[in-house]
């Protein structure tokens, strides 16, 4: 799986220019934040993370769910789960979606 998902990760790259982008173009560069998570809702994966978790998978990537691709978003603040009253959440700010 690791050789796989490292083929697999520079197909990313060769078409798309990086990873980086790659992922970024689901959010058209902004950082996200849920409304949901404001509700008081720990989310541990959403819509967002299913959409590139499957089209990953189509990418040949293995070993690999919503779950750890939620995880990632966050880790690279594709993703601002942090609470409000935290000092990382202004900070990485973001786009309240609905």
């Amino acid at each position: 799986a690791v050789v796989s998902n490292a083929r697999s990760y520079i197909q990313i790259q060769q078409e798309f220019g990086s990873f980086d982008k790659y992922l970024w173009d689901y959010s058209e560069g902004k950082t996200y934040i849920y409304q949901r998570h404001l509700d008081g809702e720990w989310l541990t994966k959403n819509e967002l993370s299913d959409r590139i978790a499957a089209d990953l998978k189509k990418r040949g990537f293995q070993f690999l769910g919503s779950t750890l691709v939620y995880s990632y978003l966050q880790s690279i603040g594709m993703v601002n789960d942090h609470a409000p009253e935290c000092w990382m959440f202004e900070k990485i700010g973001g786009t309240i979606l609905r």
